[in-house]
């Protein structure tokens, strides 16, 4: 586990780019594993700003995001798909067939689990971003009895809608399942990357790389990874 330390956010958004914009440097044709949630941002402004001024080329990338919120169609301003095309697809040249996010409005969501696995398996993961929850969860895997295995559907807990609630009209306006990778499909990527900012995230980052590893703690799974980055502000380290 490596952990750089920047003063703030906008270092630390240069920082996650800078790691990102290598992979795709080194390996044109590379899968990136994705993101939503306010702290990846600006790591995608970042990316953005690199290509307009010609240093970057997602022509030939391929994307998966990690997770959708059920019930919401892909044109619904708080769907994933939606804020991944107004963050950063839409802004860059990454070719729409080569766009992957589950699909929260599948008729048969067993299915569409399925198919995402599949999808993640037969592409395999170059490098996966992450945000970190308050309660610790990495895509939607919340703190539970186990750690998840591949794509499911997840009852969100309620630490997780109040803290999505700022994004709606009220917290009964957030969806209440999400369809998300499962533990082991981000353990399996042969990278992965996480970004966390501010003293809100300070508890989580300490309970999950400076304490046990817990299902009760998802993203504490990642101490086991063999190339796992975080990058953090003063404030996210600051009990540390």
């Amino acid at each position: 586990m490596r952990i750089i330390r920047v003063k703030n956010y906008e270092e630390l958004s240069r920082a996650a780019a800078n790691i990102i914009s290598a992979q795709v440097i080194l390996k044109p044709d590379c899968v990136l594993g994705l993101a939503t949630g306010s702290s990846p941002v600006g790591t995608y402004q970042q990316l953005i700003k690199w290509y307009q001024k010609g240093d970057l080329d997602f022509s030939h990338v391929t994307s998966v995001n990690l997770d959708e919120y059920v019930g919401l169609n892909p044109d619904h301003d708080q769907s994933y798909h939606y804020f991944m095309h107004h963050n950063l697809f839409d802004s860059i040249n990454i070719h729409p067939e080569k766009i992957n996010l589950p699909d929260g409005c599948a008729k048969d969501m067993a299915a569409e689990c399925r198919r995402y696995d599949t999808l993640l398996r037969t592409l395999g993961v170059d490098l996966q971003l992450l945000g970190l929850g308050n309660n610790g969860h990495i895509g939607f895997n919340e703190p539970d009895e186990e750690f998840s295995k591949g794509t499911h559907v997840v009852t969100l807990t309620e630490s997780t809608l109040e803290a999505n609630k700022r994004f709606f009209e009220s917290i009964d306006d957030v969806p209440k399942t999400a369809i998300s990778m499962g533990t082991y499909d981000i353990m399996q990527a042969k990278r992965v990357l996480m970004v966390a900012s501010g003293k809100a995230k300070a508890e989580a980052v300490k309970a999950a790389f400076f304490g046990p590893i817990t299902p009760h703690m998802p993203a504490s799974i990642l101490q086991f990874h063999k190339d796992f980055t975080l990058v953090a502000d003063e404030d996210a380290l600051s009990l540390l």
